[in-house]
């Protein structure tokens, strides 16, 4: 009996040190932002009409037209720098997980024209209408360049929207 409590016991404290052992990581990567529309979570992009911009969640980064080249950067143009995100419309793009949602630009642009609005959206955060932290897209002010598009990257998925 002694023997079958030492062994009970045992048990017990591999299961105990095995349980505190676990390390839990979360990582944002993927996170759709506080501005995304609610309902959404395995989206990989969105298209802001107003900006004529797609928002890649995976990579937090907007990527729009520059002088006939598409830039990745973690902030809009300066034009759209002060363009409050909760308040336009996103268009969800969800069946395009490739790496290029502007591979059919002019069909969303004829489709959702600057000032469309489809069905209410909720985003899925609140809107802090003075604070700069959430106009500027969560960047804290810290604006930076945005980098044109690799020539070598591979296109990914079948670029159905």
């Amino acid at each position: 009996m002694k023997t079958l409590k030492l062994i009970a016991l045992g048990i017990i404290l591999f299961a105990s040190s095995t349980i505190h052992a676990q390390v839990s990581v979360n990582v944002n990567i993927g996170t759709p932002p506080l501005w995304g529309p609610v309902g959404y979570s395995n989206v990989d992009y969105y298209y802001l009409p107003d900006v004529e911009a797609y928002y890649d969640i995976r990579a937090t980064q907007f990527i729009y037209l520059n002088g006939g080249t598409w830039i990745r950067s973690r902030y809009l143009p300066g034009p759209y720098r002060n363009y409050n995100l909760y308040n336009g419309y996103k268009v969800v793009l969800n069946d395009y997980h490739g790496s290029r949602p502007y591979s059919n630009f002019k069909n969303h642009k004829v489709k959702y024209y600057k000032g469309y609005h489809g069905k209410p959206q909720k985003s899925i955060g609140s809107n802090r209408k003075n604070d700069k932290k959430y106009e500027n897209h969560g960047d804290n002010g810290n604006y930076n360049k945005g980098h044109k598009e690799g020539k070598g990257d591979k296109d990914h998925g079948n670029g159905k929207h």
